[in-house]
């Protein structure tokens, strides 16, 4: 294609916003001559990618993040817009700061959810050498294996970066912990949890009960009534990577951690970067608790999730925490 044929596709994709997929249906090609024009519109100058991180128009944030060793990135988003549109316009940004940070030999990992679905929709085209992406938590449940959705989400990633996919197929949940502790000793299973230990770069979101867009956890039946009593009961107000947390970041002691699969907070405050992606203020309390257990180097999140997380903080500065995470 010509500079101004490849200019029309990354129009399409970074200015109004269509998938890949709607690109390749209207110009009767495949999803991957797509990915392929992206980039190589990226690599002759026609698109460049700026991330702006806008925490500095909002000085209490930043403030608050930079006590926790956060680096903030607001996404700004016009008045009456839907839930929809403000994930969207998140998961936009996220998609380019992650695609920014990954570089050849990078290992980035992924936790499956709604909003990282969303993000790696947005991920931009990088073919990258040596590059690798891996499935951070098992999808499997008593009546799904999972790996339709998990494994769209990874193949997407893995398409965008011309990378790898580790897929880890295993229950989101164990019935007993013992399944997994013996699991966690079968070679190929402690293949990938020591690739959970290198990662370059961890991409996830934050699961609340609450939210006006419920994480996939809780809304894919992947828990009781009876876990969902006894998470209440435990004052857990969310999730990061399938693991249960309380909004003081404590989590280490809540007994349905000891079920998943997910990289536990203390794992993944390891890792170089963790980026975590947020849209919309009902997911507070559980980014809260993501935050305070330092599970978290680079947010994303639109304006009222952040002027609601700054409401959340200084009038809930502190709370009691019962053991260490």
């Amino acid at each position: 294609m010509n500079e101004r044929e490849l200019a029309a596709v990354a129009h399409s994709y970074y200015v109004v916003g269509e998938t890949m997929d709607v690109i390749a249906r209207r110009l009767r090609v495949s999803r991957s001559t797509v990915s392929r024009l992206l980039s190589e519109a990226r690599q002759r100058g026609i698109v460049q990618i700026t991330i702006n991180a806008q925490v500095h128009d909002s000085p209490a944030l930043a403030r608050h993040l930079e006590r926790l060793g956060v680096t903030g990135h607001v996404v700004d988003v016009r008045d009456g817009a839907s839930a929809l549109a403000h994930l969207d316009a998140v998961a936009r940004t996220a998609g380019h700061l992650v695609s920014s940070l990954m570089s050849d030999g990078d290992s980035l990992g992924i936790a499956w959810g709604t909003t990282t679905s969303a993000v790696v929709e947005r991920l931009p085209a990088k073919p990258l050498q040596d590059a690798t992406v891996v499935q951070l938590n098992g999808a499997a449940s008593s009546w799904t294996s999972g790996i339709a959705y998990a494994g769209d989400i990874l193949g997407r990633a893995a398409l965008a970066y011309g990378a790898h996919a580790q897929y880890f197929p295993t229950p989101a949940f164990f019935d007993d912990p013992r399944t997994r502790h013996l699991l966690w000793q079968e070679a190929s299973v402690r293949r990938v949890l020591d690739m959970h230990r290198r990662l370059s770069i961890a991409l996830f979101g934050v699961g609340s009960l609450s939210a006006e867009l419920p994480s996939h956890v809780y809304a894919a039946n992947y828990l009781s009534n009876a876990d969902l009593a006894e998470l209440r009961a435990e004052e857990v107000v969310g999730d990061v990577c399938t693991v249960f947390v309380r909004e003081d970041g404590t989590w280490a002691d809540i007994a349905l951690n000891d079920r998943s699969s997910g990289p536990t907070p203390g794992l993944l405050r390891t890792l170089p970067r963790r980026v975590c992606v947020v849209s919309g203020p009902a997911k507070v309390p559980a980014l809260v608790g993501a935050l305070r257990a330092h599970a978290v180097t680079d947010l994303v999140l639109d304006r009222p999730t952040a002027t609601a997380l700054v409401r959340h903080l200084e009038h809930r500065p502190r709370v009691a925490a019962r053991l260490p995470g």
